[in-house]
């Protein structure tokens, strides 16, 4: 954090400079890189911000400022340039000693409680590809604000009483005449994939209401009793929900995401949350009853001539249906409102499941059975629900409807993490058995459909890329180079189970980088040789960089070579002003890493977190390449190379966890 202090103390100075000086109080000082390294660290255009207020030429009041400014410490100059810029260099040396201390050193606990709901797989059947860019970019946001100091809770909501379970549920009472202990045995069987059997059930029955419509009145009934808790249907279904949502849990552990909380959609009818939020909404007006036209009978939030919903055909939003039933929308201001803590009533909790770290993960109850040492949930100041953009619409309901309950700051602090979806290029979906028309294959991507069928399991797409990334490490690289025939000959005598679980390391790196380095409003195609390229823009590429520098010091400790940069030696660690372009790129590009966390989570642009990193492993390389460490001679010019390679590794390792990249101990 060396540099936003730096940046912190020096527009103080500037501030003091101008009142000092010109009687003038300044608001904002703009600092920022300059767009060439030659041209200083830090610049700003304050003196030509003043020059129409002061009536006098930029450069004449940036020279009266710089002419005995008292600069903070490690700012070593300050020149004028243009037209009236500032401009300010660092003291190289002193700052890279200094850095290497607190690199991504986190800032301090800002102590705000926030909830982050990701995933929310319907608990129908198997986890596919366009659930993971949702799991991986809650995660990664988990990770970034908890690393900004927040108290962070995740949720994964499962909606066990919807029509998606309910279609599963028909399935396997009216297709395959099972009981709710005949499922519960397909369940305890070892060799079943019950979320895979479950996947095919629910494509069968889409096809069977669309043979069939009259079967559809199964569905209304299911979904009936469902609700009601009414006997062996709603045993089935609640049996069926949870061997599901424990398969999504393990499909998900293998990406390193974990959960604090599994709000139920069961619970929040049983507890009556929709009751009491329909109590709240109904007298703030926020909806009124229709006595005519064609939404008459329903309870209707009137949104037509609010600023969010201007422009638009059908503005309003039932939330509750002439028959009586609540829409999912409904449950989700129910929801929401718990989430801020503003209902009067919550839920008990018990333990579902722990993971192998031992982090317990809760999920909510309507029964007597709750845990008295669960921890507390809810009551957050702020909340972020990642969800694909085609609920946008959706989303802007749910925050007007806390807005029209006058929680104008809930309403505000309720944030709509969208995303586009994620197909795969036909080659990708070819190599995962998927048959393609030649239409589709001259397509950029293939669209899926779970309802349909058509579409990849998450399971089967992690198998496939651990395969290929296995057989990656078992080959080493291209053997027609020397370096690559070199760990060719080594991979050889890996043992397999180490080889199998690098493998395994760089499938999830693979998976976890590429879903985020896309612009989240960006429809993505998954592509194996993109995704496992250990060349250029890809999670393998951050590894392999990481386990360089890694290898690097290794050496230098096999060999004894002095000096080592470690935490014994830090305060002996001396730096001149020896210290190039090229190794001060990368330590001017580790200090702006933190201020690059800020600006992903603030924008919700993770893809800014993946391109600073590949920068800075690039800048690394090519550093590197230039400036060998282990064979320089000179004392004075190895320590500086060194102290330069440990910032990047001490930066990588911090960024790329969070990420959720793990960094193989070889590649």
């Amino acid at each position: 954090m060396i540099l936003e202090q730096i940046t912190e103390e020096l527009t103080e100075t500037l501030r003091s400079r101008v009142l000092a000086l010109f009687g003038h109080p300044v608001d904002k000082v703009i600092l920022q890189a300059p767009p060439r390294l030659s041209m200083g660290d830090l610049a700003t255009p304050l003196a030509l911000e003043l020059a129409k207020v002061l009536k006098r030429k930029p450069r004449e009041i940036a020279e009266a400022i710089a002419n005995g400014i008292a600069m903070p410490q490690l700012v070593a100059s300050v020149s004028v340039e243009g037209a009236g810029y500032l401009n300010f260099r660092l003291d190289r040396g002193g700052f890279t000693a200094a850095h290497i201390r607190t690199v991504m050193e986190p800032p301090p606990p800002a102590g705000e409680r926030v909830i982050v709901e990701h995933t929310n797989i319907n608990p129908n059947k198997a986890a596919h590809i366009g659930h993971l860019r949702n799991a991986i970019l809650g995660d990664a946001l988990v990770r970034c604000l908890k690393w900004l100091g927040y108290r962070v809770e995740t949720q994964n909501y499962i909606d066990d009483t919807g029509v998606q379970v309910a279609d599963v549920v028909v399935g396997f009472e009216h297709l395959e005449s099972k009981t709710a202990a005949d499922v519960q045995k397909m369940i305890d069987d070892p060799g079943t994939k019950f979320d895979y059997t479950c996947w095919d059930i629910y494509s069968r029955m889409t096809s069977f209401y669309a043979e069939n419509p009259e079967s559809q009145q199964w569905r209304r009934d299911t979904l009936h009793r469902i609700e009601q808790h009414e006997g062996e249907t709603a045993k089935l279904a609640a049996i069926v929900a949870q061997a599901i949502v424990r398969r999504h849990i393990a499909t998900m552990l293998r990406l390193g995401i974990e959960y604090d909380l599994l709000p139920k959609e069961s619970d929040i009818i049983r507890l009556h949350f929709w009751d009491r939020a329909f109590e709240l909404l109904k007298k703030s007006g926020a909806v009124i009853y229709e006595t005519e036209g064609k939404h008459k009978g329903c309870w209707v939030m009137k949104l037509e001539g609010t600023d969010e919903f201007a422009g638009m055909d059908e503005p309003d939003k039932i939330l509750v249906r002439s028959n009586g039933t609540v829409t999912y929308t409904g449950k989700d201001i129910a929801y929401q409102l718990w989430k801020f803590g503003l209902l009067d009533r919550t839920f008990e909790f018990r333990k579902f499941y722990a993971y192998p770290d031992g982090h317990p993960l809760w999920e909510t109850t309507s029964s007597s059975d709750g845990s008295p040492d669960a921890p507390r949930f809810g009551g957050a100041k702020r909340v972020f629900n990642v969800i694909d953009t085609r609920q946008s619409y959706l989303q802007k309901v749910v925050t007007e409807g806390l807005r029209l309950l006058g929680y104008r700051k809930e309403a505000d602090n309720s944030v709509h993490f969208s995303y586009e979806m994620v197909a795969l290029t036909p080659a990708t979906a070819r190599a995962l058995g998927m048959e393609i028309s030649d239409e589709d294959a001259s397509r950029a991507y293939v669209e899926m459909s779970g309802r349909k069928g058509f579409g990849v399991k998450a399971d089967d797409l992690m198998d496939e890329l651990e395969k290929k990334a296995t057989e990656a490490v078992r080959q080493g690289g291209d053997r027609e180079t020397p370096e690559g025939a070199a760990r060719a000959a080594i991979a050889r005598t890996v043992p397999e189970e180490e080889t199998a679980e690098l493998g395994r390391q760089i499938a999830v790196a693979a998976l976890r980088y590429f879903m985020l380095k896309y612009g989240r409003n960006k429809v993505i195609a998954f592509d194996f040789n993109e995704a496992l390229t250990f060349e250029g823009d890809s999670g393998p590429y951050l590894q392999y960089s990481t386990v360089r520098v890694n290898n690097i010091f290794n050496k230098m400790r096999e060999r004894e070579v002095d000096p080592m940069i470690d935490d014994q030696s830090l305060d002996r660690l001396t730096l001149t002003e020896n210290i190039t372009d090229e190794m001060w790129e990368l330590v001017r590009l580790s200090a702006d890493l933190p201020s690059q966390v800020r600006r992903a989570v603030d924008s919700l642009e993770l893809s800014v977190l993946t391109h600073a990193l590949l920068d800075i492993a690039q800048k690394f390389n090519s550093f590197y390449h230039k400036y060998p460490i282990l064979n320089e001679k000179n004392d004075d010019e190895r320590q500086r190379r060194a102290a330069c390679a440990e910032v990047f590794r001490r930066t990588m390792v911090a960024a790329l966890d969070l990420l959720g990249v793990p960094v193989p101990a070889r590649m």
